[in-house]
């Protein structure tokens, strides 16, 4: 079958550490894995341990802190470092590359920039939420707004993930993005175990990077471009037809204004969730014109492209970054 996926362009997978399910299974998530290695297809993991995780709610059900004011706290970092480390082991067991998915803390990252460096295939993906954000936000009126799983961490976390774009670490930054409307955020009635994970965040995501980054002195226009494209398209068997700007490739190029000053406004969304996290920001940076396949598809504000106009892209094997 993995090789039958590869074939039809079918070239990730992907699995799910924090499923209940997934230890009674593990013999055969290895055997998928190492399957998937041998095919040419990258398994994506989200690292987060599934016990760690009941007993940190269990801990806090039983004090009577289930609100989402304790969300990070039944989360804990811990979780996602153990988890981490297992889904290594298993690479390296197999040989097979992996890419974890959306890596919130210093101690993840550390395991993985500790695998890159013994030679195995790991690479490494953030999200926009971690480096705007930190745990203070769930001690506010409106934490339900910044629900992600895993949850938002430290200083000291969002600072090691700047640095791992900076020094080449971190391979993308992905959005998740999840367009629930304000209203189903903050529903009352959620919990740390009853909830809703994902925020909005594809339309901002490069004018965020680009203002608090590149502006900012964080980092090179060059880890801009690749941490939102160069490295996805090679990841996922996209390259060189996109995430270049060459002769033979498919001419999606963003026109950018580096200069550019504005406000992120609710009003201003695209998306079915109608409001952005992100309000009231003031970011430096802004897409003018947007080319899909050589044609305009967006211009100052303006989505041109026609309904049903996307394709469905055939990938190839993985590439490096």
């Amino acid at each position: 079958m993995t090789t039958l996926a590869a074939e039809t362009g079918q070239t990730s997978t992907k699995i799910f550490m924090v499923w209940t399910t997934f230890d009674a299974n593990v013999p055969d998530y290895v055997a998928t894995m190492d399957a998937a290695g041998g095919a040419g297809i990258l398994t994506m993991v989200h690292c987060e341990d599934w016990p760690i995780l009941a007993h940190a709610v269990a801990e806090l059900t039983a004090a009577e802190r289930t609100s989402l004011e304790y969300f990070p706290d039944s989360r804990p970092v811990v979780a996602e470092v153990v988890a981490t480390q297992r889904a290594v082991a298993m690479a390296e067991a197999t040989g097979a590359p992996i890419y974890a998915v959306h890596v919130s803390s210093a101690g993840a990252l550390r395991v993985l920039q500790d695998a890159r460096e013994r030679g195995l295939n790991v690479f490494v993906e953030t999200r926009p939420i971690y480096l705007h954000f930190t745990r203070e936000r769930f001690e506010g009126p409106d934490r339900g707004l910044y629900v992600g799983q895993p949850p938002l961490r430290e200083q000291a976390d969002q600072d090691a993930l700047w640095a791992g774009i900076a020094n080449g670490s971190v391979h993308v930054l992905a959005t998740d993005h999840v367009a629930y409307r304000r209203d189903e955020k903050l529903d009352p009635s959620q919990t740390i175990s009853r909830h809703r994970a994902g925020l909005s965040n594809l339309q901002v995501v490069r004018p965020m990077l680009y203002s608090e980054g590149v502006v900012q002195g964080r980092i090179f226009e060059e880890r801009f471009v690749a941490v939102t494209s160069t490295n996805a398209a090679k990841l996922f068997g996209l390259y060189p037809r996109k995430g270049t700007i060459a002769v033979g490739s498919d001419a999606d190029i963003v026109l950018w204004d580096p200069d550019e000053t504005r406000t992120i406004r609710d009003e201003d969304m695209f998306s079915g969730a109608g409001f952005s996290v992100y309000s009231g920001w003031e970011v430096t940076g802004w897409p003018v014109t947007t080319l899909r396949r050589g044609k305009v598809v967006y211009e100052n504000g303006e989505i041109l492209a026609e309904p049903g106009s996307g394709e469905l892209q055939r990938r190839g094997r993985w590439q490096a970054p």
